[in-house]
């Protein structure tokens, strides 16, 4: 698949979108596949793009980013700044003025108690909250009036758009969820399926890791929006059916996420019924190494301990691992104009992204001499070398999908050649992705010594996107298996440079200390960059409106979505 192919595809959808909307409803039903299915509608419950993303036509922020990844009111009447009032010259508040007359689907008043009940939520103690790194050093969330709300953090915030800003940080109306709060929170199972929002459409049914049907939300604040009545939302199946499905046979009218090889991409766009678009945001498909024991014989509490990993806590084995790794390869194979080297876990925007590694070049000799060096040796001739006499055999997880298969077999296979054995496994996306508590096979659960996966950040500042690896945000029973610290990372040294982050001011002086945590994650051992990766999604010919947004959710402007019938 040409680039130049991708970029027409893109300004073609761009300019259709100038094209005005009629009337609410009057352009039927529109068809949107994901090949990885929705497993719940609550965001805050669920670490899954699927879901997150699913949800975000349903329940939204109060502001979010752009397609340019600029931050723009969405429930409120401006961003507040500094400069307009709304944030504090101390920089310890923040205060949004939601928009008048705006109501959830049920035609109930929306106002600041919901906003401040979503915080109550997703800050609960005895609750698992997914994105509650939103919520780093908040300290209160007052209700001023029914349409002020004011947010106080503990210190100075000179970047204070974490909470109610971007698809993983909605806003849920109090009313449905008052009995949902803490450890009860996945336990409401009806409010979960089926939120009641102020988004352009309303859940009809959901059937969990099958298909949703959603309506025109009678109540939404444009009168002439959205032009469709009706959605069906697909979930399951593979990336190469949905594409399939878009550009070939026409059967849907957008697919998400089409992780597939190039040559296969442009197989399809030759089918005529629809076009692919990408753009580069922060997607990086990387090797989380779990730093906890994994050994099945522990329970859920100890293996949700961070301690020390038998042999992967060792410097010479997780870099010997990346070394051996040949990443231009794995970016021809697997994604070709849609892919690019990182070394990186922020790879964008480009002020964030470090310069200290070059992993470009596969060295499997220096691999071996790192393992070598260190003492750790083939000590009984079966090609597997030990550390303090426990084999390097590694049981490596990820979701279903072609590319991944690939990939696994690709690096099963050098390291093998340095001496590392691998047990392949992989979960069905729905499972994987899906952040059921009860679950073993969740990413979240990391019930192996590595697992491989992509995910992103909503924005352009890293700042939540790296509380990510605070020591207090790993998964554990008691959080009800969420939090997105999956590798049970932690470091004194990250934890406090990351504070020093949340107090700094300038993008300059910000992008310097972020570099800083991505290094610390990657040179200690958090994770193994692979791929940055482009969204790369398709829509039908007939499908007018779509902007590609790779700074939020990809559904962000599906109220502008219409039939562009004979385009």
């Amino acid at each position: 698949m040409k680039r130049k192919a991708l970029l027409l595809g893109a300004i073609a959808s761009m300019g259709m979108a100038q094209g005005a909307i009629a009337e609410r409803g009057s352009d039927g039903n529109v068809s949107i596949i994901y090949w990885q299915a929705p497993s719940i509608l609550n965001p805050f419950l669920s670490g899954g793009t699927k879901d997150v993303e699913a949800s975000s036509i349903v329940i939204e922020p109060l502001a979010r980013y752009d397609e340019k990844g600029t931050l723009t009111p969405w429930l409120v009447d401006e961003i507040p700044t500094v400069e307009n009032g709304g944030v504090s010259e101390d920089l310890t508040t923040i205060t949004w003025k939601i928009t008048p007359g705006i109501t959830w689907s049920d035609g109930t008043p929306f106002t600041s108690k919901d906003v401040k009940f979503t915080a109550d939520y997703c800050m609960h103690p005895e609750g698992g909250c997914a994105q509650v790194t939103k919520f780093e050093n908040v300290e209160s969330i007052e209700a001023v009036d029914d349409l002020t709300v004011k947010v106080t953090f503990s210190g100075p915030t000179p970047f204070p758009y974490g909470p109610f800003v971007g698809g993983e940080s909605p806003i849920i109306q109090a009313a449905q969820f008052a009995d949902c709060v803490g450890a009860k929170a996945p336990e409401c199972t009806e409010a979960n399926f089926n939120p009641i929002g102020t988004g352009p459409f309303v859940v009809d049914e959901f059937r969990p890791n099958d298909v949703i049907t959603l309506s025109a939300n009678p109540n939404f604040r444009h009168p002439d929006k959205p032009a469709f009545a009706t959605v069906t939302f697909k979930g399951g199946g593979d990336a190469t059916a949905a594409g399939r499905a878009v550009m070939e046979t026409g059967e849907f009218d957008y697919a998400w996420n089409l992780q597939l090889a190039p040559d296969v991409i442009a197989q399809m766009e030759a089918g005529g019924k629809g076009v692919p678009v990408a753009g580069f945001g922060p997607l990086m498909e990387r090797i989380m190494l779990n730093n906890t024991n994994p050994d099945p014989s522990l329970g859920p509490d100890e293996r949700s301990v961070i301690r020390p990993h038998p042999f992967l806590s060792d410097p010479a084995v997780y870099k010997a691992m990346s070394l051996a790794i040949d990443r231009p390869l794995l970016v021809e194979v697997g994604y070709g104009q849609a892919g690019k080297v990182t070394c990186n876990w922020v790879p964008a925007p480009e002020v964030y992204a470090s310069t200290t590694f070059d992993c470009s070049t596969q060295d499997i000799e220096g691999a071996k001499k790192m393992l070598d060096d260190a003492g750790i040796v083939d000590t009984d001739g079966d090609g597997v070398r030990e550390k303090d006499g426990v084999p390097l055999k590694i049981l490596y997880q990820t979701s279903t999908n072609a590319v991944r298969q690939d990939f696994q077999a690709l690096i099963k296979q050098w390291w093998s050649e340095i001496g590392i054995e691998s047990e392949l496994r992989n979960v069905n996306s729905s499972v994987f992705f899906g952040g059921d508590p009860g679950s073993p096979d969740t990413f979240q659960k990391f019930y192996a010594d590595v697992e491989m996966y992509a995910n992103t950040f909503n924005g352009t500042d890293p700042q939540s996107y790296l509380g990510n690896a605070l020591c207090d945000k790993a998964p554990t029973p008691a959080s009800q298996w969420q939090g997105e610290n999956i590798s049970r990372f932690c470091s004194e040294e990250y934890d406090a440079l990351h504070k020093e982050l949340s107090q700094t001011a300038g993008t300059e002086a910000r992008a310097e200390i972020a570099k800083k945590l991505n290094d610390i994650v990657i040179e200690q051992g958090g994770m193994i960059p692979l791929v940055h990766r482009g969204r790369l999604s398709a829509h039908a010919n007939t499908l007018g409106g779509v902007v590609l947004n790779v700074w939020d959710s990809e559904l962000w402007n599906v109220a502008d979505w219409y039939r562009a019938e004979g385009s």
